[in-house]
């Protein structure tokens, strides 16, 4: 992908410090970001089916998915979205604050493209998020949009 295409990011996460935190760190990259975001699981599948309200959403080239989530986490979100065969080939990057083994080991058991404990520190949360823009943007081959 080059700079002058949009990329387009749903972002499922609860925690709105941690939505503005991504929002600035891609704010601040090589490539025009449009950053779509909602705060738990149901929306996510609602976004990626494009169901009342989200009729107009846009198909993401990547989803960045918490695990702690109210409602339906992060595990039953990933697990439903990779047995969606519309969705499933959409990347999911895990982007989570938990470090457990179990997690990361479940999460790739359900399909996760990658998986990326969150860093405690402002400076070190943004250079992740930069860094997964160089990375699915600039290096990884994506799929076309449908």
């Amino acid at each position: 992908m080059n700079g002058n295409k949009v990329i387009d990011i749903l972002l499922v996460e609860d925690d709105a410090g941690d939505v503005e935190l991504t929002r600035e760190g891609l704010a601040t990259g090589k490539m025009f970001v449009n950053l779509h975001t909602v705060d738990d699981g149901i929306k996510a599948l609602h976004y990626l089916r494009r169901e009342e309200p989200y009729t107009d959403a846009v198909r993401p080239d990547i989803i960045l998915l918490d695990l702690n989530m109210p409602r339906m986490d992060g595990r039953e979100t990933l697990k439903e979205i990779k047995a969606d065969e519309r969705l499933r080939s959409i990347p999911v990057v895990v982007l989570t604050t938990s470090e457990s083994d179990a997690d990361i080991f479940k999460s790739y058991d359900l399909g996760a493209s990658c998986y990326i404990a969150k860093p405690v520190g402002f400076d070190d949360f943004l250079k992740v998020v930069r860094s997964l823009e160089d990375f699915w943007f600039t290096v990884v081959k994506m799929p076309p949009k449908e």
